[in-house]
């Protein structure tokens, strides 16, 4: 069976990173947007990595930041991926992943109209513009930057990008099975669904919501209804 990646996104205390891999989350995301309420500086997340054992990813979210503040972030914080969730072209998202010597994830934020076809073109696109694309996280349209905590319809996704595709976008303990279970994402990325506040994560909530990842995972799709 397929294991599906899990990254708890907007940490910023020591004891929520902590959490996260002691619950066994695959990667770990800081924000670095000033406008979030999940904002980290370079320096602080630095502090933050320095907790984090081996295989254990650090991921490094920008919202419409020039290449030079990409590196300039880095340099100080060395996450391994960045994440790029603002109104970046695909050709400025490989400057900044070029300047910084990183790969990067791109998200689109999908809309009730988005065709499959149109996240496949999109995909394709983000591609052929650089070596460092590492692929595309799936997250709800909303007049805002992330972190609106609302799912859209995952049915919209193709199977041809689900399996290597970061689903985002309204997940918690009580979907995140069933998300999983229908689409299976390559990952999926929670943040305020594990949360007691925003910014302020919750043990108990990243323990359950990886256990109900892994419970996804031991579902074969042979046991899963037929979508009509």
């Amino acid at each position: 069976m397929q294991r599906t990646r899990i990254k708890i996104c907007g940490l910023t205390r020591e004891e929520d990173v902590q959490a996260a891999v002691a619950a066994g989350a695959d990667a770990v995301g800081f924000v670095f947007y000033p406008k979030s309420p999940r904002y980290v500086t370079p320096q602080r997340a630095a502090e933050l990595i320095a907790l984090l054992p081996p295989f254990v990813t650090a991921v490094g979210l920008f919202v419409n930041a020039s290449a030079e503040e990409v590196a300039a972030t880095v340099a100080t914080a060395p996450v391994g991926l960045l994440q790029f969730h603002g109104d970046e072209t695909a050709e400025q998202c490989a400057a900044a992943a070029a300047a910084a010597n990183r790969p990067f994830v791109r998200v689109f934020r999908v809309k009730q109209d988005t065709s499959g076809i149109e996240l496949l073109e999109y995909e394709t696109q983000c591609r052929a513009s650089s070596p460092l694309f590492a692929g595309v996280l799936l997250d709800t349209f909303v007049d805002a930057y992330g972190g609106a905590g609302k799912v859209f319809d995952w049915s919209l996704v193709p199977k041809d990008l689900a399996h290597r595709a970061v689903l985002s976008g309204g997940l918690s303990v009580h979907n995140v099975t069933g998300a999983v279970a229908s689409m299976r994402p390559c990952a999926v990325d929670v943040s305020s669904g594990v949360e007691a506040a925003k910014g302020i994560k919750d043990a108990r909530l990243i323990a359950q919501f990886i256990a109900a990842v892994r419970a996804a995972d031991t579902i074969s799709t042979s046991d899963q209804p037929a979508i009509l």
